[in-house]
């Protein structure tokens, strides 16, 4: 079993005090999507990823524009999230 959804994250190097991997490229093969990877898991997943992406890293760029990617949809969902969270935060009714 695999999981249905898969939330990818964005490597922060600006945020980074040391070296974890030696390459962009060591990581992708790591830990990257692909969809060489998503073809061996034999089932169709959502992909998701809050951006920006950094594509040919954690995710290939045939992925985040495949049909099981559902990143615009995140992205754009996602500021208007944060926007009703700011709202109600503030107080105002």
């Amino acid at each position: 079993q695999w999981c249905d959804a898969a939330n990818v994250l964005r490597i922060q190097l600006e945020r980074q005090n040391q070296v974890l991997f030696s390459s962009l490229r060591e990581y992708n093969l790591a830990y990257g999507v692909s969809k060489k990877l998503l073809d061996s898991i034999n089932k169709e997943i959502v992909i998701m990823h809050p951006g920006p992406i950094n594509r040919g890293v954690e995710i290939d760029s045939d992925v985040a524009d495949s049909n099981q990617s559902i990143i615009l949809q995140q992205v754009e969902n996602g500021v208007a999230v944060r926007m009703a969270v700011l709202y109600l935060l503030s107080g105002k009714q």
